[in-house]
């Protein structure tokens, strides 16, 4: 009979690639039909890795600290933060961050990120961010971007391939 597989262990791995920057390594850690929402996004499969090579590649001052990394059963938890500049704007972010992790044939195969989006939306956007920042349009125009540029990513690496 194998082993059990540690998914406290796999959480922690997954957080020390986001700190080293290596998101081919994050994206291994996802199961093949994974899915992954948070106030910007919905992503399922491969879309989930695509999201951390982009972030992972074009953050040159991110640092990420994790805890309270919890797994039990089929499901786990973390505390996240991250402190970046958001390359859009150039100012400064620290995103505080609730990950729900579950779990399938030892790989993450549902993740949900919980941030206070207005609160996130006014360190990255500025003023825009502190007035409109609430608002459903603003979160939007957000995810709309934030998509299209996951797009372009996506099929840059598939060009380069």
């Amino acid at each position: 009979m194998p082993a059990p597989i540690d998914m406290r262990a796999l959480i922690e791995g997954y957080f020390a690639a986001f700190a080293r920057h290596d998101g081919a390594a994050m994206a291994a850690c996802y199961h093949t039909h994974a899915s992954f929402r948070d106030p910007v996004f919905e992503l399922y499969g491969a879309e989930v890795g695509a999201m951390w090579r982009i972030l992972c590649s074009r953050a040159a001052d991110l640092r990420v600290q994790a805890s309270g990394i919890v797994a039990e059963g089929d499901e786990g938890r973390a505390d996240w933060q991250a402190w970046y500049t958001f390359s859009s704007t150039g100012r400064p972010v620290h995103n505080i961050v609730r990950s729900h992790f579950r779990f399938a044939d030892g790989l993450i195969v549902e993740q949900v990120d919980d941030f206070a989006f207005w609160r996130w939306s006014r360190q990255a956007l500025g003023p825009l961010g502190l007035l409109l920042g609430w608002t459903p349009p603003l979160r939007a125009k957000v995810t709309v971007n934030a998509r299209k540029a996951l797009e372009r990513f996506i099929a840059t690496e598939r060009e380069t391939k």
